[in-house]
């Protein structure tokens, strides 16, 4: 299996499954759902580089629930997956569990 690993300060993150219902039980149509601004870091690229050439090394790591514009960075297609790269700086933030 390929394996997608991103480059300098670019970030692949799988989305949220949309919810399929609200906490009240109607049924959302596909045509009103959002795209959720929320996902799972799968991979990180090495880093920004400075203008002093230095690497800047990332903030986000493997595994780290983040959350992010919804227009954010670009979907890929990779395999069953969709998935967005992104810069990191398009992170708002990390979210704890």
């Amino acid at each position: 299996m390929s394996k997608l690993t991103p480059l300098y300060d670019r970030v692949l993150v799988k989305r949220f499954e949309v919810q399929e219902k609200t906490a009240s039980g109607i049924y959302i149509p596909d045509s009103a759902k959002e795209k959720p601004s929320e996902g799972e870091v799968l991979a990180v690229g090495s880093g920004k580089v400075s203008d002093s050439g230095n690497t800047v090394a990332p903030t986000v790591k493997v595994g780290d629930r983040v959350l992010f514009s919804k227009y954010a960075g670009t979907e890929v297609s990779f395999g069953d997956d969709e998935l967005v790269i992104m810069r990191e700086d398009d992170i708002f933030g990390i979210l704890s569990k």
